[in-house]
């Protein structure tokens, strides 16, 4: 298997940004289409049996090719052995590690979804849902071509469907406030009007956002916690400590 029976080229068109989100959405759409091939194999066949493991060596091929372009560590140093000299239990270790720190990404991503994020309440958000009304009214209103209005209400469905979750991203209220208020104000039957709905928007957001923050006592950002290894890095022994292996072992009278 190769690159493009791992990920598409939309789904790689969609992947976050950030190096991190990026890497984790990766390795989910190459672990999703390893798995759907995994099924189609018969492990007592001999053919299937090798093809299984052209898929596995696969696999750990694209994620650590991935892991460098994104700058992921360790995986980014990881040294890739020939396809030839590639065994079950190499792979076998490779998922065991990739997994345990992909969990520690995952969490240290969950608390900073937090910190961007807001639990918005039942009573606010239907705050928010009346004045994406009175934007909808402001839009269909105004003098618009089809295309832009067309555009504009796809982002307040958009909009909508963000608040609908247990937590909202403050980015998607800063991309609202962009995309109504970068409209040329001549085109608005009042712009004034939909301005003054923007505002009401943020200042629910905001006012939330402060009350989120307080019951959850959040500290100052912490500078992002080093990934940890699965097990103990093996130090190499300096030469003192041979040396005084050596010293033991010509004392031993055997």
């Amino acid at each position: 298997m190769n690159i493009f029976d791992f990920i598409t080229q939309d789904e790689l068109d969609d992947l976050p940004e950030d190096s991190s989100a990026a890497f984790i959405s990766f390795v989910r759409h190459a672990q999703r289409r390893l798995d759907v091939k995994m099924k189609e194999l018969d492990g007592s066949d001999q053919n299937d049996w090798h093809i299984a493991e052209q898929a596995r060596y696969g696999f750990t091929n694209v994620v650590v090719a991935a892991a460098r372009r994104f700058e992921i560590e360790p995986f980014a140093s990881q040294h890739l052995p020939r396809a030839e000299k590639f065994s079950g239990d190499d792979y076998q270790q490779f998922k065991a590690d990739l997994d345990h720190y992909l969990t520690q990404m995952l969490l240290d991503n969950a608390i900073r979804g937090k910190r961007d994020s807001v639990s918005i309440s039942p009573i606010e958000k239907d705050r928010i849902r009346s004045y994406l009304h009175g934007l909808k009214t402001a839009i269909d209103s105004s003098n618009f071509s089809e295309s832009k209005r067309t555009s504009l209400l796809e982002k307040l469905a958009e909009f909508e469907r963000e608040l609908d979750k247990r937590r909202m991203s403050l980015f998607a209220v800063t991309r609202l406030t962009f995309e109504i208020l970068a409209v040329p104000g001549g085109l608005w039957a009042s712009y004034e009007v939909a301005a003054k709905l923007i505002t009401n928007i943020n200042q629910v957001v905001g006012e939330a956002k402060a009350v989120d923050n307080e019951n959850r006592l959040l500290a100052l950002p912490e500078a992002p916690r080093a990934l940890l290894p699965p097990r103990p890095i093996d130090v190499p022994a300096t030469k003192s400590e041979l040396f005084k292996r050596d010293e033991m072992d010509d004392e031993i009278p055997f």
